[in-house]
């Protein structure tokens, strides 16, 4: 099956053809961990790791690449404001990500580069940019940096589109006098002796955030590869700068062939942020939902395209996942079967996940109605969104205040009060386990209990 995606640098839809058919490679920009992951961070990482699942259904081998960004003058900032030393913070705020996105159904990356494990890469990379004329050494008032002159890179501005004013305005440049020109991004800085730093030829510094993502890519895919991806809020400075360090660094490289950038996140129809009360944490939304409810949330809009969230719209996500969880208990034996196509087909297309999702609701009108093999697709098209992976049974009992020991036990009193003859106390049973969100449902096999939805 043909795949097709819309390339940011081109501006258009694309035929996907990797470099080694058998073997695709993928890098996307990870988190700087100093903080709790947010709903808009969880975003690209639902996303991509949709995609990745794709992409290992289309071809032989898949090496999926995501970066932990572990020094950065936020990290700095937040470990002398919390008086934690960085590596702390940084190995708690990394763990809490992990636990974060395994909850939202995110496989591990196939590799995870720390970028304070890749100094050596990155004094190498400007290194390399120095002889080549596209970097200098400036002195300034803490030492020496080290900048990328962007006048030597003629295509510097194609990705994002923008004029040479509008990006120095956009990436709200520091007008520094050591700099050639107020465009040129830093490299290389210097460190104070309270903050990290490694020895370079310029002296002991640290790296700019830009030239991490490019040491890390080059050292684990090479000078080019496939697909990079991220969110649109990194489209520039971040990968306009990227794209000019790893070109210039490699001369007659194309370094990335295609680039995939989600659009952004709001909340209620506003922009999310702190001052307006909107802000959440994943952690916050899990505490109202079940992580895979927020996946699907997640994946109802088309990546490329804004997603608004509401705590009412994740509900109603949580009622479109009873749904297809209902039509796969109604049919517990089911056949096995691939895929159903018009899912794939949804997804080939520029990972139309909200096409993909329609599909899953055909395939559900049928199995309710009894269709084992509609029921079969159900189940089958669910792994390749990261959807569907719970047992019915299990998924309808999550989420509830009572714990199970304790509902089972009160369903046995009231099969007792039943035997009895006692139905004023099994219906009262009944009426105290709804008000807890706890139904019953009675079968020829005895009678389960689920959540309310």
């Amino acid at each position: 099956m043909d795949l097709f995606l819309h390339n940011s640098m081109t501006r258009r839809r694309e035929l996907f053809v990797p470099l080694d058919p058998a073997h695709v490679r993928i890098y996307v920009c990870g988190p700087t961990v100093y903080d709790l992951a947010h709903l808009g961070n969880a975003r690209p990482v639902v996303v991509f790791d949709t995609l990745v699942r794709l992409l290992r259904r289309l071809f032989p081998r898949v090496t999926y690449v995501r970066n932990i960004t572990d020094v950065d003058d936020k990290i700095i900032a937040r470990a002398a404001e919390t008086d934690e030393p960085i590596a702390s913070l940084t190995a708690r705020t990394a763990h809490d990500f992990h636990e974060d996105m395994a909850a939202l159904g995110a496989l591990a990356p196939d590799i995870e580069p720390r970028a304070t494990l890749h100094i050596a890469e990155m004094i190498a990379l400007i290194e390399r940019l120095i002889a080549k004329g596209n970097a200098y050494v400036a002195k300034g008032p803490e030492g020496e940096h080290v900048l990328f002159s962007v006048a030597s890179f003629p295509a510097y501005g194609r990705l994002s589109g923008r004029s040479r004013e509008d990006m120095i305005a956009g990436a709200r440049v520091e007008i520094a006098p050591y700099k050639r020109d107020p465009a040129d991004f830093v490299l290389w800085k210097p460190s104070g002796p309270d903050q990290p730093g490694w020895e370079s030829p310029w002296g002991r510094g640290r790296p700019g955030w830009h030239i991490e993502c490019s040491a890390m890519s080059w050292r684990h895919l090479g000078s080019d590869f496939d697909i990079h991806g991220g969110g649109s809020d990194l489209l520039f400075p971040h990968h306009e700068n990227e794209i000019a360090q790893s070109r210039c660094a490699f001369p007659g490289s194309h370094f990335v062939r295609v680039w995939l950038h989600n659009g952004m996140l709001r909340v209620n129809g506003e922009k999310m942020a702190k001052s307006l009360g909107n802000f959440f944490t994943v952690r916050d939304v899990l505490a109202a939902a079940p992580g895979e409810a927020v996946r699907f949330l997640l994946l109802k809009t088309h990546y490329r395209s804004e997603l608004d969230f509401s705590f009412a719209a994740l509900a109603e996500a949580r009622k479109e996942l009873d749904r297809f969880y209902r039509a796969l208990a109604r049919n517990p034996d089911r056949p096995e079967r691939p895929i159903p196509a018009p899912v794939m087909a949804a997804l080939a297309d520029d990972l139309n996940t909200p096409a993909a999702i329609a599909s899953l609701h055909a395939l559900a009108d049928q199995a309710l109605a009894g269709d084992a093999e509609a029921a079969a697709g159900l189940a089958a098209a669910g792994p390749v969104l990261g959807l569907l992976g719970a047992d019915p049974e299990a998924w309808f009992q999550g989420g509830v205040q009572a714990d199970a020991p304790a509902i089972e036990a009160a369903i046995a009193e009231r099969r007792a009060a039943r035997a009895a003859r006692d139905f004023a106390r099994a219906d009262k049973i009944r009426a105290d386990l709804a008000a807890q969100g706890i139904l019953l449902e009675d079968g020829p096999a005895g009678t389960t209990w689920r959540r309310a939805s």
